[in-house]
């Protein structure tokens, strides 16, 4: 297969890998950031911490106490996101200022305020996202609940946004503080740097100014298995909704094996566009049952989750039957079989939408970081989806919809 991204690398003494590739195209350059550091790294009565960290993380540093001033001055902007599993941060500014990316995110990197201000400011605005996005939305609950039925003792069975905003109210800047000296070491990150600069001048900014800063010891994770569910875990919740939605998670293989990209080939082949068999026959021909139907994974570095769900087109209609729907037409894939045609179908859509987000240099700047901490080469997704057999998704269907899954049914209140 055609190689679409060519990398440089680079190793600092203190630990931080850099990746680069240029992009002469575009006047701009993009600086990324990630950190091995997640929720899955949160104490269970502090969790939404991670997160809480991202918000500080922008509060200013050592150096330059007005991290959003400085950029802004610079003609860059900025963004971050936290997941389970990695918490990263980008910023992108004119070519000619690139070394204004490089002065900011390093001295954040050796010594962030964290100060007690900013901290509840923050804490504040991340209590009113919990409450938006969770308590305020309908369907807001879904992750807390479905997480909590399929992982357990995991760390992953809380969404990132915390348990309860109750737990974000009661973190401390010395809770921050901790959290920076334990996960945000230059060797727990990778740098990429893209955009229209050479690798020469990026690995140069490089050791200018995150080279300095010294090497910090790394928390150690010593996280619990995921076992699969011993019996279905089932659960029915009322709220502010419009309609029922009923929701099916069944535990997936990790990143990187040949079940993960499986996994995913079987979302796209039961719900990705008007051919999938989700559309075809649960929306089209469903009988009326389903106003919307979906298939879905949650791509984590240990096991995730394959959801399965749908929104009722009538609370006259079973949640029960709606359900077994949903799973029966998943298992179909094993009874079916997959056409050569669906299979190809799902393989071209799967490397348009790759290459498409190839064309943006942030985009690549993100994809090059992932694939340095994940240990693959960034073409290698795609080679792995590309290469999957009908045999690879069939095995994989016949394991994941052969287990036991944790069933969500969330009702309008009465």
């Amino acid at each position: 297969m055609q190689k679409l991204i060519y990398v440089n690398r680079h190793t600092l003494a203190n630990g931080l890998r850099v990746v680069h590739a240029q992009d002469t195209s575009t006047a701009m350059v993009a600086l990324n950031i990630l950190y091995n550091t997640g929720a899955r790294d949160e104490n269970p009565s502090k969790t939404g911490l991670a997160h809480l960290f991202e918000h500080c993380y922008f509060g200013g540093s050592l150096n330059i106490p007005d991290f959003d001033g400085e950029l802004t001055e610079a003609g860059g902007e900025s963004n971050a996101w936290t997941g389970n599993d990695f918490t990263n941060y980008y910023e992108v500014a004119p070519a000619q200022n690139a070394e204004t990316l490089f002065h900011l995110e390093s001295d954040r990197m050796l010594h962030p305020m964290l100060a007690e201000d900013v901290v509840t400011v923050q804490r504040n605005v991340v209590i009113e996202e919990f409450k938006q996005q969770c308590l305020n939305r309908p369907y807001g609950t879904t992750a807390h609940h479905l997480r909590e039925m399929a992982y357990g003792r995991h760390p992953y069975s809380w969404p990132v946004i915390g348990k309860s905003f109750s737990q974000i109210q009661n973190i401390t800047a010395a809770d921050l503080r901790e959290w920076y000296t334990g996960h945000y070491a230059p060797a727990n990150a990778v740098l990429a740097i893209t955009g229209n600069i050479t690798a020469e001048r990026a690995f140069a900014l490089a050791e200018k100014w995150f080279g300095p800063i010294p090497p910090r010891p790394v928390t150690a994770r010593n996280l619990p298995p995921i076992p699969d569910l011993a019996k279905p875990a089932e659960l029915i919740v009322h709220g502010n909704v419009p309609a029922t939605a009923v929701n099916v998670a069944f535990l997936m293989d990790e990143f990187g094996t040949t079940g993960y990209f499986a996994a995913d080939a079987l979302t796209d082949l039961l719900a990705a566009g008007k051919a999938s068999r989700f559309f075809q026959r649960l929306i089209v021909n469903g009988n009326g049952t389903f106003a919307e139907a979906d298939a879905s994974i949650t791509g984590s570095e240990h096991r995730g989750m394959l959801l399965l769900n749908g929104r009722l087109a009538s609370e006259d209609i079973d949640p029960d039957l709606a359900v077994q729907m949903l799973i029966d037409e998943a298992r179909g894939i094993i009874r079916d079989g997959i056409s050569e045609y669906d299979l190809q179908r799902i393989k071209n859509k799967y490397r348009a939408i790759t290459i498409m987000g190839l064309m943006d240099y942030l985009s690549v700047g993100q994809r090059i970081a992932m694939a340095e901490m994940q240990g693959i080469d960034p073409d290698e997704a795609l080679a792995r989806y590309m290469n999957l057999s009908t045999d690879d998704i069939i095995d994989t269907a016949r394991r994941i919809f052969g287990s036991n899954p944790a069933i969500l049914v969330y009702r309008p209140e009465s």
